[in-house]
């Protein structure tokens, strides 16, 4: 690279992998910030040609490992830099990566990477290496720190010589694939989504046409790199645009971490928005008085304001109060852009009323992350999941399920040609489980196609927005609407333990489902709810879980969705007495 002018953007070649992409990118922003490196104070600032750098290193290492192109590599281990190195490292060399969510259990670990027939496992830490170290025929071992890492074999190879490295990447097809994304798999075995370089190339172009990003913006990445939404819009696109990506230290951090970079986007996830929201509010409520009563105020106007209002107050305290509350993001946020679930309409209002963006979209796994988004630039359908990407096809289908076709959509599942049959007809639909309908070009989901209960009189009901409408309660941390056969819907609800301690004083979680005031005013919010909802929807029945669901008791996926089914089984007995 030292040897590359620095061109304009005009100048660049078009992208054919996501190899050229990253050479593409670091000659035309030599100079500028790709990265900020979490260091143990501040950050530090990794520019294009010191990544195009870095890269090259680790390729090195990594062709030392003896792999050729078509290889597939996994790389168990939570966020960090390293792992960002490693993976634009193998897209260079034609190696197929394979993500794995740390937070799987041993056994799931060890079926993506015998799915996948990996020949290597780059783990994070220790405990991540004895998940896989038992494996017979595969090459593990630690991702940096210690002898036997990838960082110091990375430092250590040969250097690859830049004619050797360019001629790899001009080697790279579009249609090879980039990367195998196992899906969440909320019902049976994970599937490995095979997914094309052209798929991201697709997919960065269409997001950097339609959300109006550039060069000149900051993402903070605090998502799992393991999931299609933070590899392909935090990862990979950042990189395209010439942007720069903000390393989070942990979820711990990130308060401090968004104040300290100041980003101007952050992909995130509802709970996130949700548990920042109720942060926010908690801090109001302890400062009191006239601080209180004008956080409440903003907030108010700010609501007026959304739903086409009379909001003369809005301005001003926008500016007094509003800035405060955007000040606790970093300052510059100009768009939260949340995936993986349905965005409660509550939690939009709040952020809106502050003068944040908020936009929601839709996509899988097997679409290379969402290709429909509310359009920041043009008014945002709140209720929707927005407008289909140009250059993606989308319809609903007699059955009233969303099919797409397209740049979007995956080449097949991995070694299943059976389940890729059953998803991607011969028209070259996939078929996304998701019912549907659009209001007027915006896509509004409606419920999952598998997920409908058809309960005893034969009534089919939607859980997804009843259990929706439940967890919007301040008092409601989880829900689950079951009712398939039964004369009525029924509940499985875990309560918002905090928001109980703050209403009835201290007792365990187990005495909280048994306590008759909080029982009482569960009660009177699953009422309240009802009142909204037609009569064979209404939850007739419910009873208070003590324990959350988690990623270790199976009851929810790597992306936090739950597991309807595994929560079937496990609170079955329960769920009979409610029948």
């Amino acid at each position: 690279l030292s040897k590359a002018k620095p061109m304009s953007a005009a100048a660049t070649a078009p992208s054919t992998s996501l190899g050229a992409l990253l050479r593409n990118s670091c000659r035309t922003y030599a100079n500028h910030a790709a990265l900020l490196v979490p260091k143990e104070k501040g950050f530090e600032e990794v520019t294009y040609e010191e990544l195009y750098r870095r890269v090259r290193r680790w390729a090195s290492g990594v062709r030392s490992l003896g792999l050729v192109r078509g290889d597939r590599l996994c790389i168990l281990s939570e966020n960090c830099v390293e792992w960002a190195l490693l993976d634009w490292a193998c897209q260079t060399l034609g190696i197929v990566v394979v993500p794995i969510y740390p937070t799987l259990p041993s056994e799931q670990a060890s079926y993506i990477v015998g799915n996948a027939g990996a020949k290597v496992v780059i783990c994070g830490d220790a405990k991540q290496l004895l998940k896989v170290e038992a494996l017979g025929g595969v090459r593990s071992m630690l991702l940096k720190g210690g002898e036997r890492s990838m960082e110091t074999l990375a430092s250590e190879a040969a250097l690859l010589t830049g004619e050797a490295w360019d001629a790899s990447i001009d080697q790279t097809d579009p249609e090879d694939v980039a990367t195998i994304i196992y899906t969440s798999g909320t019902t049976g075995l994970p599937k490995g989504a095979m997914l094309a370089h052209r798929n991201f190339l697709w997919m960065i172009g269409a997001v950097a046409g339609n959300f109006g990003v550039d060069d000149n913006d900051t993402f903070l990445s605090f998502l799992p790199l393991s999931h299609v939404m933070e590899r392909s819009n935090g990862h990979f696109l950042p990189i395209g645009l010439g942007a720069t990506i903000a390393y989070s230290r942990s979820l711990a951090s990130l308060a401090s971490d968004l104040v300290a970079v100041g980003p101007t986007i952050l992909l995130c996830v509802p709970r996130f928005l949700e548990a920042t929201m109720g942060r926010i509010r908690e801090n109001a409520k302890k400062e009191g008085g006239l601080k209180l009563k004008l956080f409440n105020l903003t907030l108010s106007q700010g609501e007026r304001r959304i739903a086409g209002r009379f909001a003369p107050l809005w301005p001003l305290l926008n500016r007094i109060v509003g800035s405060k509350v955007r000040s606790r993001l970093g300052g510059r946020m100009r768009l939260l852009v949340s995936g993986g679930a349905a965005l409660p309409r509550h939690v939009y209002d709040f952020y809106t009323a502050f003068g944040l963006t908020v936009v929601q979209g839709y996509g899988l796994t097997e679409t290379t992350s969402a290709f429909a988004v509310n359009n920041p630039l043009k008014p945002i359908a709140v209720d929707t999941v927005g407008q289909i990407f140009d250059g993606a096809e989308c319809r609903i289908a007699e059955d009233g399920e969303i099919i797409v076709r397209g740049p979007a959509v995956m080449l097949g599942y991995h070694n299943e040609p059976e389940e890729t049959t059953a998803t991607l007809d011969a028209d070259g639909w996939f078929h996304t489980g998701d019912i549907g309908v659009f209001e007027g070009e915006n896509l509004k989901i409606t419920d999952r196609k598998k997920d409908l209960l058809v309960l005893g009189n034969g009534k089919n009901v939607a859980p997804q927005p009843i259990e929706n409408r439940l967890r919007a309660s301040a008092l409601i941390a989880e829900a689950v609407v079951l009712g398939d056969g039964m004369d009525a819907c029924v509940a499985l609800i875990v309560p918002d333990f905090a928001a109980l301690r703050r209403e009835f004083g201290d007792h365990s979680d187990e005495e909280f489902t048994k306590l008759p005031e909080a029982q009482k005013a569960i009660k009177a919010e699953v009422d309240r709810i009802n009142k909204t909802l037609a009569g064979f929807e209404m939850v007739k029945r419910h009873a208070l879980l003590a324990k959350p669901f988690t990623i270790e008791s199976g009851e929810l996926t790597p992306t936090l969705k739950v597991k309807r089914k595994v929560v079937l089984e496990k609170h079955a007995d329960l769920v009979r007495s409610l029948a």
